[in-house]
This record gives C-alpha cells, structure tokens and sequence, in this order.
C-alpha cells in the first residue's frame, strides 16, 4: 500500500476511529501523547471527500477503574441518577451516561471520567 493510499484511509475515518487507531497506535509504538494531535490532523485533512462531523455525541462508560466510588458520584452529578440507578450504570460497564450532548459538552464530561479513572468511548449520535 503506498503512502498516498494510507493517508486517504486515514482522511475517510470518523473520529471516533481516529481516536482508536491513535490510541492502538501508542500502544503498539509506545508514542507520546503529542501524537494524537498529529494523527487528528491528517484525519480532518481529508478535505472534500471527508464525512461531516456530527453534531450530537453519546458518552459510553466502557470501565469505572480503580474509584468505582468516585466515578458512581461523578455520573450521579452528570446525569441526575439516583445511587442505585448510577451504581448500576457504573457497575455494568458499555452503557450510555449521556446521550445527544454537544461536541464540547462531551469533552467535558469525558475529561472529568477519565480524571477520576473511568475509562470512557465518544460515539456520535445516529
């Protein structure tokens, strides 16, 4: 595959994709977190051809990490849950904290899980 071919590959991902393959790609190279920025940049360098970016997004809890507490408090606060309802949404891991929450909002909500260990997934609505 020659070059040319891989960054058009890389242009047509969505970002929830390119945040994946960004992350598999620390993994395997053992890279610093600078290069998110680079591979974020060649994936919205699509130009014409590149899908529009949704407008809504989900925020997916995929683990709590090692402050189950700390994450079941911080999706009551997020959320409106009562205990039970977020120890439940917690403990069961792949589920849906929020839904249809603007692309700032979302980032938002997953910098405050992931600061408290939650190991958290952006989709975009649809």
């Amino acid at each position: 595959m020659s070059v040319d071919a891989l960054l058009e590959q890389i242009g047509s991902l969505t970002l929830v994709q390119a945040a994946d393959l960004v992350k598999k790609m620390e993994d395997k190279f053992g890279i610093s977190a600078a290069a998110p920025v680079a591979v974020a940049a060649v994936a919205g360098a699509g130009g014409p051809a590149a899908a529009e970016e949704p407008a809504t997004f989900n925020i997916i809890l995929k683990a709590h990490g090692d402050k189950k507490i700390d994450v079941i408090k911080l999706v009551r606060e997020i959320t409106g849950l009562g205990l039970a309802d977020a120890k439940t949404l917690v403990e069961a891991g792949g589920k849906s904290v929020k839904d249809g929450v603007s692309k700032d909002e979302a980032a938002d909500i997953k910098k405050k899980l992931e600061g408290v260990g939650a190991q958290v997934e952006v989709a975009a609505a649809g």
